[in-house]
């Protein structure tokens, strides 16, 4: 990165303009960064923001968590201007990992709050749904096909949905109690995977059975996964964060293991992912002040002409 030790992290491709997005947590800004040109732009947010996390919608609008004011931001890249969502419960006081529905509105956690929210983009409305579990520390979040949003309870050993017609939500305990689940991905059958940070395992849940199976990830006990995306072969890719961090992936079909890549610069922490179908490519960003992409070997090993 340009501007020093900031921690970049959490981008998102704006496919329009194939521009990548991500926030500088400990810089205070939002910024882009252009593949083809090494071109980097930053829009610097108001005093205090602690940006977590963004996403960008279908016109070009950049949202962000601000994490540690309190609020949810839009960006108008065109101008620059910024306009702020106030979070209506100062106890909910983080906004932390955000996510699209549907119709465009976003769903979101906060991990301190112990909440997850809504916010209505065409009024500004946000609802709050309190985790009834104490400490339950809502962290990773993604919505399934019907358009429920799961999310998971890193403070606990349970993950948790929303019924957007009632917005009731319901929690789901996991087998073993020292299960941490950080963050999540969903493949097309609607199964939700989990990195369970504490013990180095990566779950699934099957909402249609009720089933939880476990996987020991390649780095044992201490494989301490965080990012979590899925590729559009249903590859659930996750990063073990033992240093140095390391690329693992997980065929969903297949249920076994394979890829194991070292992120060169060591990665520091890779919190959060964004997979481009277009380029079979993964963007992160890491702790050690820089954003990478990681191209991804096609499942099966393409026929040998003979």
């Amino acid at each position: 990165m340009p501007w020093g030790d900031t921690r970049p992290r959490d981008p998102y491709l704006d496919p329009t303009t194939n521009r990548i997005w991500f926030c500088g947590q400990a810089g205070n800004y939002v910024a882009y960064f252009v593949p083809k040109t090494g071109e980097f732009k930053r829009y610097d947010l108001p005093p205090g923001s602690g940006p977590h996390n963004l996403i960008v919608d279908k016109s070009g609008l950049v949202w962000y968590s601000g994490n540690l004011a309190g609020y949810i931001g839009r960006l108008d890249p065109k101008d620059g201007s910024i306009k702020q969502y106030p979070i209506p419960d100062k106890m909910v006081r983080d906004p932390h990992t955000m996510v699209f529905d549907k119709n465009g509105d976003i769903w979101f956690t906060a991990q301190g709050g112990n909440a997850v929210g809504h916010l209505t983009v065409s009024t500004g409305a946000i609802r709050l749904i309190k985790v009834p579990t104490e400490n339950a520390r809502p962290y990773g979040i993604k919505l399934d096909s019907k358009g429920h949003p799961w999310f998971m309870e890193f403070g606990t050993n349970k993950i948790a949905t929303v019924d957007p017609a009632t917005m009731q939500l319901r929690e789901i305990t996991l087998p073993r109690p020292e299960t941490r689940p950080r963050r999540m991905e969903i493949t097309s059958d609607d199964k939700i995977f989990y990195g369970d940070y504490a013990g180095g395992f990566l779950g699934r849940y099957d909402p249609a059975t009720g089933k939880v199976d476990e996987w020991q990830l390649p780095g044992g006990a201490d494989a301490r996964p965080y990012a979590m995306v899925r590729d559009d072969e249903d590859r659930v890719w996750v990063v073990e964060t033992s240093r140095p961090n390391r690329f693992v992936s997980f065929d969903a079909k297949t249920l076994q293991f394979s890829a194991e890549t070292e992120v060169p610069s060591g990665g520091g922490v890779v919190r959060h992912m964004f997979y481009d179908p277009a380029t079979k490519a993964i963007w992160f960003g890491t702790d050690n002040n820089t954003i990478g992409q990681a191209i991804l070997p096609p499942r099966t090993p393409p026929a040998q002409t003979p």
